[in-house]
C-alpha cells in the first residue's frame, strides 16, 4: 500500500470514506426499516405516534453514527476516561434531579428530549477498560493485582444504575465490562471464582431486591401464577409468538398487536409484533440480520491494529448481542421481563442513539485499524 495508509499511518477524509465498512451500514439501514414496519404495524397502519418518530432519531442516529466514524481514533482514545466519568456524573444526576417514569428514576429531563444515561454508561464503560487495558502488558494482563481498577470501574456505574433502579441495563452493563476484561486475557479462573460467588450470594441478592423484581422472577418461572398481571406480559407475547406460525398472519394482519391485547408492543415486545406477522420464518431472518451484524464488529475486532481499537469493537459487538438475546429471551419466556429494547426496531431515543454511536466507534476502529496508538507510559505522547 505504497502511498496510502501504511506511508502515512494516518488516512485522509476521503481515504476514510472509501473504507468505510458498507456491509455494516447497510445491516444497519435493514434493521432501521424492519424498526418503521414494526411500529406503522404497531400503531394500527398508522406513521404516528411512533414510526415516524423512529424514523427521524433513525436518519438523525445514522448521520451520527457516520461522523462518530470518521473522527480521529486518537482523540477517541483520549476521550475514554473523560468520557466514563462524564456518565458518572450523569448517573449520580439521575439520582438528585432524575425524572421518574413508570415508577423508576433512570432519565435526565433535558427540556428537549429525555437522557437516559445508562445506555451511554455501556459505551464509556467500554471505551475506558479498553484504554486501560491497552496500556499493560500482557504478563500485567494476567496478574490478577490488576484486576482491581478494571473491577471497580465495573462496579461503580452498576451500583449507580441499580439504585436507580434498573436491574436489566445494570446486569447488561456489568456483562459488557466483564466481556471486555475476559477478551483482554484476565485469567479464566478469577471468572469462574465469580460465578461461584454469585451463586452462593444468590439468597442474599434475592433478600435485596424490591418486591417487583421478585415477581418478575416467580412470574418467569410460572407465568400462570398471575395471568392478569405481571404474567400478561409473557402470556400475550407467547399467544402472538404461537398465532404466527411459520410464515406469520400477515403484515397487518396481527390481532394480538392490532387488537392491543400485547402491551408494550412498540418497546419492549416489538419482536413480538413482527413474528406474529411474519412467522418463524421472519423472526429467524431478523435474527440472522443481527447475528450478520455482530459477525462483522466481531471481524473487525480482529483485524484492529491495536488492543485498544479490539477490545471497543469487541465489547461493542458483545453489547449488542446480549441486547438482542436478552430482548428474544423475554419475548419468548426463556428469561424474566426486564425492560431491554430491540436495538434499532423497538421505540426509543436513547437507545437507539446509543446503539448508533456503539457502531460509529467499530466503524472509526475499523476505517482507521493501521492508525498506531501509543501503549506504554515510556511511548511518545498522543
Amino acid at each position: 500500500m505504497a502511498g496510502g495508509f501504511a506511508a502515512r499511518q494516518w488516512p485522509t477524509l476521503a481515504e476514510r470514506i472509501g473504507a468505510l465498512n458498507w456491509a455494516l451500514l447497510a445491516l444497519v439501514l435493514v434493521l432501521g426499516l424492519v424498526g418503521y414496519l414494526v411500529l406503522y404495524s404497531a400503531a394500527g397502519g398508522a406513521h404516528g405516534p411512533w414510526a415516524w418518530r423512529h424514523a427521524a432519531r433513525f436518519v438523525l442516529a445514522f448521520l451520527v453514527m457516520l461522523a462518530v466514524a470518521l473522527v480521529d481514533i486518537r482523540l477517541v482514545y483520549r476521550l475514554a476516561y473523560p468520557a466514563y466519568a462524564a456518565c458518572l456524573t450523569a448517573l449520580m444526576a439521575v439520582d438528585a434531579i432524575g425524572a421518574f417514569a413508570k415508577g423508576a428514576q433512570r432519565w435526565l429531563d433535558l427540556g428537549i428530549v429525555r437522557l437516559q444515561p445508562s445506555e451511554l454508561a455501556k459505551l464509556a464503560l467500554v471505551l475506558a477498560l479498553a484504554r486501560f487495558y491497552h496500556g499493560l502488558r500482557p504478563e500485567e494482563v494476567r496478574d490478577v493485582r490488576h484486576l482491581a481498577v478494571p473491577l471497580g470501574m465495573i462496579a461503580l456505574p452498576f451500583l449507580l444504575v441499580v439504585a436507580q433502579p434498573d436491574l436489566g441495563t445494570a446486569l447488561l452493563l456489568a456483562a459488557a465490562g466483564a466481556a471486555v476484561v475476559f477478551l483482554a486475557g484476565a485469567p479464566l479462573w478469577v471468572f469462574v471464582l465469580g460465578a461461584g460467588g454469585l451463586a452462593a450470594a444468590a439468597p442474599v441478592v434475592w433478600s435485596q431486591l424490591l418486591p417487583y423484581q421478585r415477581q418478575r422472577l416467580l412470574t418467569f418461572l410460572d407465568p400462570e401464577r398471575d395471568p392478569l398481571g405481571t404474567g400478561y406480559h409473557v402470556i400475550q407475547s407467547k399467544i402472538a409468538l404461537g398465532a404466527g406460525g411459520f410464515t406469520g398472519r400477515g403484515f397487518l394482519a396481527g390481532t394480538q398487536a392490532q387488537l392491543d391485547f400485547l402491551p408494550e408492543k412498540h418497546t419492549d415486545f416489538a419482536f413480538a409484533v413482527l413474528a406474529e406477522e411474519t412467522g418463524f420464518v421472519g423472526a429467524l431472518v431478523l435474527l440472522a440480520i443481527y447475528l450478520a451484524l455482530v459477525g462483522v464488529a466481531l471481524a473487525v475486532a480482529v483485524r484492529a491494529g491495536s488492543t485498544f481499537g479490539r477490545l471497543v469493537a469487541a465489547g461493542i459487538a458483545v453489547d449488542l448481542f446480549l441486547y438482542v438475546f436478552v430482548n428474544v429471551g423475554m419475548v419468548t419466556g426463556l428469561l424474566p421481563v426486564v425492560g431491554v429494547p430491540l436495538p434499532f426496531v423497538s421505540y426509543g431515543g436513547t437507545a437507539m442513539f446509543a446503539a448508533m454511536l456503539g457502531l460509529g466507534l467499530v466503524l472509526a476502529v475499523d476505517v482507521q485499524r493501521h492508525v498506531p496508538l501509543p501503549r506504554y507510559p515510556s511511548d511518545a505522547p498522543l
